[in-house]
């Protein structure tokens, strides 16, 4: 049975558990430890990432809600920071499944509280929380936030970016996905 608790668990580079892909993919920047919360068993699974800028056009608006339904109906593994207000609203839809699901925050795991509604999904194993960020790393920032979106790209096997911004973080980070060669799912 997969480890489900609230029990924070940390996770070497030389442990079996850590994720061989940030070695090829972030070579010298993998992240020497992670902090994970829940079912480590959902790191297995073929992962992908939605990523939308803080702004976005309205029509984009309705088909992230719509694409989010059908995530949470396919039973897809969606990782994510989850962090802008879309980002946000799509896990909102996203929990009302069981669909595994990997939640990224750009900050430290100790200390945090755990939203009332993802404690079911860890509780029963469908969602584990998963962060770089070591002890003091408790408020959010914008590197704090490019070191995660770096870390949720490569562990991912496909990317949706709702919208990005033109000159903006998540277009930069677009153009690493393409140097990856990560497929890129449109909505």
């Amino acid at each position: 049975m997969p480890e489900s608790n609230g029990t924070l668990r940390i996770i070497r580079q030389d442990d079996s558990l850590y994720p061989s892909v940030f070695k090829e993919r972030l070579t010298d920047n993998s992240p020497g430890q992670l902090f994970v919360l829940g079912n480590l068993d959902l790191l297995q699974k073929t992962k992908l990432a939605i990523f939308c800028s803080k702004k976005c056009p309205g029509q984009k608006i309705i088909k992230a809600f719509d694409f989010a339904r059908s995530l949470r109906d396919s039973q897809k593994a969606v990782i994510s920071g989850f962090h802008s207000p879309i980002e946000k609203e799509c896990l909102r839809i996203l929990l009302r499944g069981q669909q595994p699901i990997i939640i990224c925050p750009a900050r430290s795991l100790e200390k945090m509280r755990v939203p009332a509604d993802w404690r079911e999904g860890l509780a029963e194993g469908w969602l584990l929380i998963l962060s770089p960020f070591p002890v003091g790393r408790r408020r959010f920032t914008v590197e704090l936030a490019r070191q995660r979106n770096l870390l949720v790209t490569a562990l991912s096997d496909e990317i949706c970016f709702i919208h990005s911004d033109p000159g903006g973080r998540i277009e930069e980070l677009r153009e690493l996905v393409q140097q990856w060669k990560i497929p890129i799912i449109t909505i």
